[in-house]
């Protein structure tokens, strides 16, 4: 028997597995959700080799280490979600050939998934390479407490996968944007609005002259945006704002835009006499940058998909992953992985049930063609 036979077959026993781990609502800093987690994960996992967890800040991360054969592989998963605790009605819910919960699609779905195609090779006596699986518990948050073991286990890894879902139209990922964050802060001096305002310096008004400049390095051609997207400031209705920031989201493809943005944020020069500007920040997650070796791991998993009437395309996304720092250090990624699905990070979050064991099969055969 194959993958793909074995996991329809088993495919209700699946989404029972599944259920169980939405049913665990794990939003990014609930360390009792994650906790929870991260102990069914530590349960399920330990069948198949040594699961270390290490405490974090942001919750509990785990390793475990899969034997097998050819390549040392690192799976990158992560368990935490953008949805608060009670936030869907039902936690879990199958309507039609849907299943809805936070998190399904965007990623704890996809653990199962993982677990499944594990699973489903040993039972068939079929070979996976060398394997660390690592699920974190902050990637939606910026993955600060996590990113020093993933870029410590992608060193020694001579390839990366992602489970993060694919694209829209069940494309695989090979590049993804750079995402940058930066405070801007305006400094003035205050004064009474109605008495002397001719004393002060408006720190937002000052602001109103840069974000226009803040907005001109954008380059559409190159894909880059920034985003002045929250913004604060004053104090009161009637005193000239002494102080005042905003808060840019920066997302470009290479790392070359990258650096030339950053230098130009930093080379902003105030416009009002007596105003002071100071630009903190830098970029959260480098650029996800197609290498040579990474679309060779995306042609081997085409092929796969071939074999499976699957047919794939090599996407492009403007969000970040973990992927962005595992291709940042060279290591051949690929992203897009996990189930099909759509509505990440919304109420109406799903995965496409019918998918669920070609997804899962195309997993497999990516695994045992690492292993050769």
């Amino acid at each position: 028997m194959r993958p793909l036979a074995y996991l329809q077959t088993g495919l209700p026993a699946l989404l029972r597995d599944m259920e169980a781990l939405i049913s665990l609502e794990s939003p990014s800093r609930h360390l009792p959700g994650l906790a929870a987690v991260a102990d069914w994960i530590e349960t399920r996992f330990s069948a198949l080799g040594p699961v270390e967890r290490t405490e974090t800040s942001n919750g509990p991360l785990l390793k475990a280490r899969v034997a097998g054969r050819g390549r040392r592989v690192l799976v990158l998963c992560h368990y935490d979600t953008v949805h608060p605790v009670g936030s869907f009605p039902r936690v879990w819910r199958v309507e039609g050939e849907r299943a809805y919960g936070p998190g399904v699609y965007d990623m704890k779905g996809n653990i199962v998934q993982l677990l499944w195609a594990l699973h489903t090779l040993r039972r068939l006596g079929l070979a996976w390479p060398e394997l660390t699986l690592l699920f974190t518990p902050d990637e939606e948050i910026g993955s600060q407490a996590s990113r020093p073991f993933i870029e410590a286990e992608a060193r020694q890894s001579e390839a990366v996968l992602v489970l993060e879902a694919p694209m829209p139209n069940g494309d695989l990922k090979v590049a993804r944007k750079g995402v940058g964050l930066y405070r801007i802060t305006a400094r003035g001096r205050p004064a009474h609005q109605g008495v002397e305002p001719e004393k002060g310096v408006n720190a937002i008004l000052e602001l109103a002259h840069q974000i226009p400049r803040i907005v001109a390095l954008e380059d559409a051609k190159e894909g880059t945006t920034l985003g002045p997207n929250r913004i604060q400031g004053g104090t009161a209705t009637n005193v000239v704002a002494a102080e005042a920031w905003v808060e840019v989201d920066l997302r470009v493809w290479t790392m070359g835009e990258a650096q030339r943005v950053e230098q130009a944020l930093k080379a902003l020069q105030p416009v009002l006499p007596g105003a002071s500007l100071q630009v903190e920040g830098g970029l959260n997650r480098p650029p996800m940058e197609p290498s040579p070796a990474s679309l060779e791991l995306f042609e081997m998993a085409r092929r796969v998909g071939q074999e499976l009437g699957l047919e794939l395309g090599a996407g492009r996304v403007g969000g970040g992953s973990d992927g962005n720092f595992t291709a940042a250090l060279g290591v051949p990624t690929l992203d897009g992985l996990g189930l099909f699905g759509e509505a990440a990070h919304q109420p109406s979050e799903n995965v496409y049930i019918p998918q669920i064991p070609g997804r899962t099969a195309l997993l497999c055969g990516i695994l045992e063609e690492l292993a050769r």
